[in-house]
C-alpha cells in the first residue's frame, strides 16, 4: 500500500513475473477517440495511438517544430516512383524511431488507387513483442484505415 495525502491509502499496481515485480502500467495515457472504450489506454495500445497520431501531423504543421511530422501526405499525390518510395521509407522509419518505445524492423511502401498503403514491423522494446502494422492513408478522405 501506498501513503498518499497524509493518511489516505490506496494499493499499488503491479504484476510480478518470477521474482521480478513491475507497474501494472508501463504507459498510461487517454484517447478522445475512441469512446465506446472509455478514454484511458496503457501501454501497446497508447504506443499505437501515438504513432498514429504523429502520421496524422504534416512536417511544417507543429508549431515551433517544423521538422516534426510526416511527408506522406504531400507525397500521396506525387508519381510513385523508386525516389519517392525511398524517401517514404526512410520518412516511416525516422517516425517510429522517434518514440524511444519501439523501434522499427522493417518497412514496405505501396501505391494503392486511394493513396499508400505501409505496412511496417514494429517492437515494442519495454514488452519485446513484435508487431506488424498497417495504415492505409486515404488521398480522398485524408484519412489513416
Amino acid at each position: 500500500m501506498a501513503t498518499i495525502y497524509n493518511r489516505k491509502k490506496v494499493a499499488e499496481n503491479s504484476v510480478t513475473a518470477g521474482n521480478y515485480t513491475a507497474p501494472a502500467f508501463t504507459y498510461k495515457g487517454f484517447n478522445s477517440r475512441q469512446l465506446d472504450k472509455g478514454y484511458k489506454q496503457y501501454d501497446i495500445d497508447l504506443v499505437k495511438q501515438d504513432l498514429i497520431n504523429h502520421f496524422y501531423i504534416r512536417k511544417g504543421e507543429k508549431l515551433e517544430n517544423p521538422s516534426f511530422g510526416t511527408i506522406i501526405w504531400d507525397m500521396i499525390f506525387e508519381p510513385f516512383t523508386d525516389s519517392a518510395k525511398k524517401m517514404i521509407i526512410k520518412d516511416v522509419e525516422t517516425i517510429i524511431n522517434y518514440d524511444p518505445r519501439i523501434t522499427v524492423n522493417s518497412v514496405l511502401v505501396d501505391a494503392t488507387e486511394q493513396g499508400l498503403r505501409i505496412e511496417a514491423e514494429v517492437t515494442y522494446l519495454p514488452f519485446n513483442v513484435s508487431e506488424r502494422m498497417t495504415f492505409n492513408f486515404d488521398k480522398n478522405q485524408n484519412i489513416i484505415n
